[in-house]
């Protein structure tokens, strides 16, 4: 029995290979080109949302009536939790390891192409707005965009700076730089070409670290607290020995990104909590005021618009807080989908996409080819209910050592429908197997149990054909600074 089941379960993993890759995809109907609008935040949780109720206190109409109006996907995943490589990652489409940048300060190596770049080319007029923040790159007009508005990095919450196409352009008077990328691309549709198709690809800063909410929303949850997860506990009382974690998830407690330590801040992480949900309340009113535009112009049943995060974030799990870990947390995104003309509104769909899946999905709707070196798929098969959809039935991540946060290790991983199995590189500890359906905390790591050392095996080697398949055995190592014992600053510091 312990055989068949074996065979089924790779079978399973491969189910989803041969049938994505680019040079079997069909070519896309000839048809008129789809206006699309893409919405990408930074550092939003899949689950907080006014309508999953994870937070009962917390109000995001917009997103809401965005997910009763079209669909829901709560298994939406990154391939890399972490800023830049997930940014480069859904404009690529291709995974960390192939595109190499792999953290926040590898450069862009050059030899890149985004996806707006073929929509470019196809007639269409694109503009960008917001956090571009690939490696260590400016803020400088980059290629597929014939609209471009930009920051340094992170950039700020208030009194901004942007480049626009080549400008530099400074706001003042508390200037929120949500409300000022949501009015620059709405003036933007109001003022483009009516005769060409078009592709708006809004990136915000919120709801990144260093959370600032509008002045307008600022109190608003004051006082508020959240349920703490279950798995809060467990490094500080010990427990996590018997439930056979990694030693590093508690060491990590007391870091930059742990629950004790909160990025080195005395503050609690009620606090912590009420500042980042007042802050996703001005992406919220972004949502609003780019779909009351929509609708205003008649472009509200035709336009596909997909709302998106970069990577979630941890509150508590673990006694962990922010990302790059493979926690369901990190790893899962919100993923809302809007278009009337396409499919019926009100839909949960369980199915499981990646942020490579981005680039196959908006070509598909513009009706240009899918390039070969992007191995996801358009997931507008799944929300019509096609017949010949492509299910995936895993998917892969992997994050890589950084050497300004040493707290996390390299990770490689996968995960199916019931199963996910996590693998350290370079650190003497174990790894890890969880049940997701029957333990969706992720609490009791299975990696030693006897009956299911056939899975965790099946899920190594996956791992490694997956990596071997995409040309992803060798890590992309990147030049960092390097200091003298006793002279290390940390990252904010230079």
């Amino acid at each position: 029995m312990r055989i068949m089941k074996a065979l089924l379960f790779t079978a399973c993993c491969c189910v989803f290979v041969l049938p994505l890759t680019a040079s079997t995809a069909p070519e896309p109907k000839k048809r008129k080109p789809r206006n699309v609008i893409f919405i990408l935040t930074d550092d939003h949780r899949y689950d907080y949302m006014g309508f999953t109720g994870k937070v009962p206190w917390l109000e995001t109409p917009n997103m809401d009536k965005l997910a009763k109006e079209g669909a829901y996907l709560p298994n939406a995943f990154v391939t890399t939790s972490l800023c830049s490589p997930s940014r480069a990652s859904i404009l690529t489409g291709q995974f960390s390891h192939s595109h190499t940048i792999v953290d926040n300060q590898a450069p862009d190596p050059g030899n890149l192409t985004y996806f707006p770049q073929y929509l470019e080319k196809a007639g269409y007029q694109t503009g960008f707005f917001g956090k571009w923040h690939m490696g260590d790159h400016g803020d400088e007009p980059q290629p597929g965009f014939t609209h471009w508005e930009s920051f340094p990095g992170q950039g700020v919450y208030y009194n901004p700076t942007l480049n626009i196409n080549g400008k530099s352009v400074s706001y003042k008077d508390s200037t929120y730089i949500t409300d000022l990328l949501t009015d620059h691309a709405v003036d933007w549709m109001k003022n483009r070409d009516k005769k060409k198709p078009f592709f708006l690809y809004l990136s915000h800063k919120a709801v990144h670290a260093g959370f600032k909410p509008a002045r307008r929303h600022k109190g608003r949850y004051k006082g508020k607290r959240i349920e703490l997860p279950a798995t809060y506990d467990q490094t500080k009382t010990g427990k996590y020995r018997d439930l056979k974690w990694p030693q590093w998830v508690a060491d990590q407690r007391i870091s930059w990104h742990g629950v004790d330590y909160m990025y080195h801040d005395n503050r609690g992480i009620y606090d912590m909590v009420v500042d980042y949900c007042e802050t996703l309340l001005g992406v919220d009113e972004s949502i609003g005021t780019v779909m009351d535009y929509l609708k205003t112009e008649g472009l509200d049943e035709s336009t596909l618009v997909i709302y998106m995060g970069d990577n979630g974030f941890s509150w508590g799990e673990h006694g962990l807080i922010d990302k790059r870990h493979f926690y369901e947390e990190s790893v899962k995104v919100p993923l809302l989908v809007r278009c009337p003309e396409l499919f019926e509104g009100g839909k949960t769909v369980t199915q499981m996409v990646q942020n490579i899946d981005i680039g196959p999905t908006v070509l598909a709707e513009a009706g240009v080819k899918q390039p070969e070196q992007m191995p996801g798929v358009s997931f507008v098969p799944i929300l019509t209910g096609a017949t010949d959809a492509k299910i995936r039935k895993e998917i892969f991540y992997e994050y890589y050592w950084e050497y300004d946060f040493p707290m996390t290790p390299t990770v490689f991983g996968m995960r199916t429908e019931q199963y996910k199995y996590i693998k350290y590189q370079g650190i003497w500890d174990r790894n890890e197997l969880y049940d997701i359906k029957n333990d969706p905390d992720e609490m009791y790591n299975l990696i030693a149990d006897e009956d299911k050392q056939d899975i965790a095996k099946e899920m190594s080697s996956a791992v490694y054909d997956w990596l071997e398949r995409t040309k992803g055995m060798n890590i992309p190592l990147k030049r960092t600074v390097k200091y003298r014992f006793g002279d290390f600053k940390h990252p904010k510091e230079h």
